[in-house]
């Protein structure tokens, strides 16, 4: 689409405005680009640039800056990629260690935030849904009962439920029971399939209490079965692009709270060979719209298990940033299939 000329001009823009944050102009691009064009040339292809959608003006500034759509084709096709040096290697190996399996994925997630200063995460293996050995409630108030949920493999999550009347403790105590008689030693999809004929048959307050019971149980079971660990998120304060926007930063702490879809954004690249790179809105998702994602998947024993990922902004080295998240999936999948 563009000729040379045009993606020399494009590439030291966008490298000046990564380096600098500040609009490039015309004097600025003559003197990096080593082109011997004069400023009445370089100003008609920004022009050509701006009307592509590759760079756009900021409303105080005579300057350039890179859209989300230039950011992309510097990435795809102008990009020059900086190998990260053998000591930066050697420091990584490290700081991810093999004989330390439970931590691996923490170790990997503090890594990455780390080296980029931005938000690291990691998406760790699926683990097997657990087995359900008993629940209890417990009543807190009026209308709140903490859930208690115990597992096979001792794993004991909490949850809140908030019911629309009071019940009483001898009514806790029998859905309490009902529940262990049908749910003991199944997982969550076996214990869904077989209360779901069965709730409708209870009288109505009682199956209130029971639904609420079963969808909290599927999101506690859930967590339990799908790590996710992210680290660094404070740095992100730190980054002048995103600082400046405070509702913009509530978002994205919004998201890294609720992250299914986060979750299910890493998820994507572990279907894909490589690095995969997602600019502003290629994410689908409104919060991180001035972000960019960087992500690789990682392989136990030959077989993708998960995925590790760095958050920041778009103006980043991503000359830089590949390179650290390409190698953490490497280092991870090493860690990893040796155990």
């Amino acid at each position: 689409m563009l000729d040379k000329r045009s993606q020399t001009l494009l590439k030291t823009l966008i490298e000046r405005y990564i380096a600098e944050g500040q609009p490039v102009g015309s004097r600025t691009l003559s003197r990096h680009s080593g082109l011997e064009l004069s400023p009445a040339s370089i100003r008609n292809v920004m022009s050509d640039l701006e009307e592509l959608g590759f760079i756009t003006s900021p409303h105080t500034s005579a300057g350039r800056i890179p859209t989300p759509r230039g950011y992309r084709l510097f990435v795809d096709s102008l990009l020059t990629m900086r190998p990260l040096e053998r000591a930066e290697i050697s420091e990584m190996q490290g700081a991810i260690h093999p004989d330390q399996p439970q931590r691996l994925i923490n170790q990997a997630s503090q890594l990455l935030s780390q080296l980029t200063h931005f938000a690291g995460v990691v998406v760790a293996p699926y683990r097997q849904q657990p087995r359900i050995r008993q629940i209890e409630f417990l009543s807190l108030s009026e209308k709140r009962i903490l859930l208690i949920i115990v597992t096979e493999n001792g794993d004991v999550q909490n949850r809140i439920l908030f019911t629309q009347r009071t019940y009483s403790p001898g009514e806790l105590i029998e859905a309490a029971n009902y529940l262990n008689q049908n749910c003991a030693g199944l997982d969550f999809p076996q214990v869904k399939q077989r209360l779901h004929a069965e709730l409708h048959q209870l009288r109505s307050d009682m199956s209130e209490l029971m639904n609420a019971a079963l969808d909290a149980s599927g999101q506690a079971i859930a967590d339990t079965s799908s790590q996710y660990v992210i680290s660094g998120e404070r740095n992100l304060l730190e980054v002048e692009d995103l600082s400046s926007n405070m509702g913009r930063l509530r978002e994205l702490f919004a998201l890294f709270e609720q992250r299914t879809s986060l979750m299910q954004l890493l998820d994507v690249s572990n279907r894909a060979d490589g690095v995969q790179i997602y600019i502003g809105g290629e994410s689908g998702i409104a919060s991180l719209d001035e972000c960019s994602v960087i992500a690789a998947s990682y392989e136990v024993d030959g077989r993708i298990v998960g995925s590790v990922g760095v958050i920041g902004p778009t103006r980043m080295a991503y000359e830089r940033m590949i390179p650290i998240v390409d190698i953490t999936a490497k280092l991870l999948s090493s860690a990893l299939s040796k155990n």
